[in-house]
């Protein structure tokens, strides 16, 4: 740590005792809510999965339903998309969420993004399993089992093999998706345009000089990269200009400032573009961590002349970049948290938002953490948000009255809003919430005075009214999801992905399926 450099190298002159060199500084306690988006209340379902010595692993004679209500599968419905969520056996139980899709006539089916290699769905039997290879020698092999089911509601058993071996094993719970009963299509939010994006998998969209900068990752085959529409007639977007490169296109977060737009990759860090002409970015350079090598930035966000890049590894930590230059990007500094890449339980920085000398990273599994960054060379924690099982992804901050009050969202099975009162950052404290069905999670969001606007993956496009922080209130939706869309139940992760509101009037949504939706601020 720079603090503890500093202060052994004026040992010569007797200032400090030895025992100060070598020391990290004190960790900053962490505030624990005990509530977290999911609660443990063990297995999903009395089946279990066998011995490979006894079977084929992913076979379906591969799982024990002895104990199980096969009788109640008849009452499932066969037809439609499912999101699960998986719950591993053992003593700390880890959880992933998933999809799947079932058709009367196994057509439409889809198990882990790929049509399953085998089924068998009928009265008392549900079995799916999906084979693929990874690389060139190594053969994976996903299936799930049916166990009881009650309503729309499937509980069984899992097994994740890998060259015919166990590599993971457990329950899962699997719920029919539906739209809320007595919801229409939309409320408060009339769709005015929809440009499908033909590359790739949409996930982010930056508006500015009357134009929108899609960013999609890859989707199968189809490589991502960045799709430009002239949006100066938001009614009727005209596209302009798709950019990709061959082996750097996995492009997740953009932002801009002035005549540059940066773009978060995978693969080259932060890329930078000219957008001198804005239907037209030429490439400027690509900038990394300055540690050479290849660097992974999944999200970017522009305060006045700051960018900060958020990067899950090879080494996790948040950079910082000055951009007086806004082409020319200097990196100033970074931070990262005690034990990321090496304890999973630390996380890593997804995404973050910067607020009057504060930065508020969503650190995944290590939660919220606050971090004072009005000395980009030397950033200090000063306080932090944890929650049982946190996926922390996305924040909002804003002054309401006296108060700084943050809006944090995860991204899993259960995902949801907290309201939290960060005024002092050493003690934050959850003050309300905002929930909707557990089986889809919430995702990005923009915080525009007292409304506060919500990417819903599944539950589409909701906007709220947070003038009392402690009481959110839906005023306006848009149900974005449609299972006749291409693509639909590959993933869990599907729907109302990104969003920007730029103060055009309007908003702008990308949905994994649709692209991009243009609404009028309600």
């Amino acid at each position: 740590m720079r603090w503890t450099r500093r202060a052994c190298a004026v040992l010569a002159i007797g200032v400090l005792p030895l025992s100060a060199c070598n020391r990290e500084p004190p960790e900053v306690p962490a505030t624990h809510d005990v509530q977290g988006d999911w609660v443990d209340t063990g297995r999903y379902a009395a089946c279990t999965v066998r011995p490979t010595t006894e079977a084929t692993c992913g076979a379906l004679e591969g799982f024990d339903v002895s104990r199980c209500d096969t009788g109640s599968l008849a009452g499932i419905p066969g037809d439609g998309i499912y999101t699960m969520l998986y719950r591993l056996d053992a003593e700390s139980p880890g959880i992933g969420a998933g999809s799947f899709r079932v058709s009367a006539d196994g057509s439409l089916d889809s198990f882990r993004g790929v049509k399953p290699a085998q089924r068998q769905v009928d009265a008392d039997t549900f079995f799916l399993s999906s084979t693929r290879t990874q690389g060139t020698s190594t053969t994976l092999r996903n299936s799930v089992v049916g166990c009881r089911a009650e309503g729309n509601r499937l509980y069984g058993c899992y097994v994740n093999c890998r060259d015919g071996s166990i590599s993971g094993a457990g329950t899962f719970v699997a719920e029919r998706w539906a739209r809320r009963a007595g919801e229409a299509e939309a409320s408060g939010l009339r769709l005015v345009s929809e440009s499908f994006v033909e590359g790739g998998l949409p996930v982010d969209v930056y508006v500015t000089q009357g134009h929108a900068y899609v960013v999609s990752i890859p989707d199968g085959t189809e490589p991502g990269g960045l799709t430009v529409y002239d949006v100066s007639n938001p009614e009727a977007p005209v596209f302009k200009k798709w950019i990709s490169q061959p082996n750097d296109n996995y492009w997740n977060g953009v932002w801009a400032k002035g005549n540059a737009l940066y773009v978060a990759s995978a693969s080259t860090g932060v890329v930078v573009f000219d957008i001198t002409n804005p239907a037209s970015p030429q490439l400027v350079k690509s900038v990394s961590s300055g540690q050479g090598g290849r660097v992974d930035v999944h999200t970017v966000f522009v305060e006045g002349e700051r960018l900060y890049a958020m990067s899950p590894g090879p080494s996790p930590r948040t950079f910082i970049y000055d951009i007086q230059k806004p082409t020319e990007p200097r990196r100033l500094g970074d931070y990262g948290e005690v034990g990321a890449g090496s304890n999973p339980q630390v996380g890593y920085p997804h995404d973050a938002l910067a607020f009057e000398g504060m930065l508020y990273i969503n650190h995944w599994s290590g939660g919220y953490v606050m971090v004072d960054v009005s000395d980009p060379a030397n950033p200090r924690k000063v306080g932090a948000y944890t929650y049982p099982y946190a996926t922390s992804h996305a924040n909002a901050v804003g002054k309401f009255g006296d108060r700084r009050i943050a809006f944090e969202g995860g991204e899993n099975w259960g995902a949801h809003l907290r309201v939290l009162d960060v005024t002092d950052p050493a003690q934050p404290k959850r003050v309300g919430e905002y929930k909707r069905e557990e089986n889809a999670s919430i995702h990005n969001m923009v915080l525009k005075g007292e409304r506060l606007y919500i990417a819903y993956y599944h539950h589409g496009v909701r906007v709220l009214d947070v003038s009392e922080p402690e009481s959110p209130r839906e005023v306006a939706y848009y149900n974005t999801y449609r299972e006749t869309d291409p693509g639909r139940g590959e993933s869990f992760y599907e729907g109302a992905i990104g969003m920007r509101v730029p103060g055009d009037g309007y908003v702008y949504v990308i949905d994994t399926s649709r692209g991009l939706l243009i609404f009028p601020e309600p």
